[in-house]
């Protein structure tokens, strides 16, 4: 599509939407606003906007429709897979200063907030109520980041995603209408379920200016332990029986030695050197995640396990799943020569063994130094794979590998993502994975943004 570049008099028009220091063009803040977490190309908006209000961001969304110029809505830009990249220039709309928790309402197990606020604040608000929000991806994403990516995270194989606690949402659209979608109750059988549209739409069909989400009880009792086994095989082999055993984890992580020895090197955790589960249950009473954990046990030592340390303190847990959700960036650090790409896919439990195998065959076959974490309770692998900056063909190698993979991963009825999205490094794969649907995706994204200024260039392929 053809775009127009931003002009003096745009900006004009723009300084009588915001006040100007709400309008940036300076380019420490445009390189800020280029590139999100990902080793996905740095791409330069033309002009950073902090909105703080619906009404505001509706006006921005109007102006832009109108004189079509694309927009990109941003939270805290954590996202892996270039979704928040303005490919196309023109609008950062930075959500920062929409950070406010709107009301709380305990006896409905719901809260209201604006998209910038991050979801450990948001908890920490939450503390002395006894209720959280359980999607927990790591990094301190905001809730409209969350939203637009349907984030999960750790806690995902026992409390879901966000979808699962996104009960209203308030969006303004391309021509600057503000669109109420679902309400506070928690269920309901009115209607399409447009809400749902715009979960994981990575701000392609509009932008979320608040949300009322589902809270639930936080535990009453937390215990963890830790599992290690000869192969990853075997490990995959206990996820499946762990699973199939109804014993309902509230995280199920199984890691490869290579990441276990870097956890150990930057947190000092003297874990053992071999694929180990990471499992973490939640519960009323001691005595109940004793047996859940005493079968937990007994599944892992069925498999082959080597070993299984229960009981861990939450002193020594919160440890661990600190040092795993720091992952991502502690193997930045250890190969600051190399670009990382993170590979996000996910399959059914049954062929979740298979593509272990098949990610290690890759590997090993090609030389290539990689990472295996996995929320294994639901199928979720990240293989991070180094390539080197200064050898083209090595990245080139690495992104072959990781299309084979993505590839084998929808083979086996699976998703080219599981929880970071399409942006730039899976649209290639939608229309493999969708088929005749993805044509019906296009229609509905027509309908919502006809000049198709919200994000343009992610979730449907360039060439299509």
């Amino acid at each position: 599509m053809d775009y127009r570049p931003v002009t003096p008099e745009d900006l004009q028009e723009l300084a009588r939407i915001l006040p100007p220091e709400r309008i940036s063009t300076g380019e420490s803040q445009l390189d800020l606003h280029a590139r999100d977490q990902s080793a996905h190309p740095a791409c330069r908006p033309e002009v950073v906007l902090w909105p703080e209000t619906a009404e505001e961001t509706a006006r921005l969304l109007r102006f832009a429709d109108r004189r079509r110029i694309p927009v990109v809505g941003w939270g805290a830009g954590s996202s892996l897979e270039g979704n928040p990249i303005p490919v196309c220039r023109g609008l950062v709309l930075d959500f920062s200063r929409m950070n406010r928790i709107l009301a709380v309402r305990e006896e409905d197990f719901q809260a209201d907030v604006q998209p910038g606020v991050v979801y450990q604040d948001l908890n920490d608000r939450l503390r002395h109520t006894g209720l959280f929000f359980p999607p927990d991806p790591g990094a301190r994403a905001t809730i409209g980041g969350m939203i637009a990516n349907n984030a999960s995270g750790t806690r995902t194989v026992l409390y879901g995603s966000t979808r699962d606690y996104v009960l209203r949402l308030v969006v303004a659209l391309a021509s600057g209408e503000i669109l109420e979608l679902g309400t506070r109750a928690n269920k309901s059988s009115s209607g399409y379920a447009l809400l749902h549209l715009f979960v994981g739409s990575e701000g392609t069909l509009g932008l979320v200016v608040e949300a009322t989400l589902r809270l639930v009880g936080a535990p009453a009792e937390v215990s963890a332990a830790v599992a290690t086994f000869p192969t990853i095989a075997a490990a995959a082999r206990a996820v499946f029986e762990i699973k199939r055993a109804g014993l309902n984890p509230a995280a199920l992580e199984l890691l490869g030695p290579e990441c276990v020895a870097l956890m150990n090197r930057e947190e000092a955790l003297e874990l053992a050197l071999a694929p180990t589960l990471f499992l973490e249950f939640h519960g009323t009473g001691a005595s109940q995640l004793a047996e859940g954990l005493e079968a937990a046990a007994e599944i892992c030592a069925a498999a082959g396990g080597l070993d299984f340390r229960p009981g861990l303190g939450r002193a020594e847990r919160d440890r661990i799943f600190k040092a795993r959700h720091g992952l991502g960036e502690m193997i930045q650090r250890n190969h600051p020569e190399h670009r990382i790409l993170v590979m996000d896919v996910a399959v059914p439990l049954t062929a979740y063994g298979e593509l272990l195998a098949a990610m290690g065959e890759e590997v090993r076959a090609h030389g290539l130094t990689a990472y295996t974490l996995s929320h294994a309770g639901n199928g979720n692998v990240h293989l991070n794979i180094a390539g080197r900056k200064d050898d083209p063909a090595e990245w080139e190698l690495v992104q072959q590998v990781s299309g084979r993979i993505v590839r084998r991963a929808i083979a086996l009825g699976g998703t080219a993502t599981g929880e970071h999205g399409v942006g730039l490094g899976k649209r290639r794969y939608m229309p493999l994975q969708h088929g005749p649907s993805l044509a019906w995706m296009r229609r509905v994204k027509e309908l919502f943004d006809p000049r198709g200024i919200l994000n343009p260039g992610k979730i449907f392929p360039v060439e299509d």
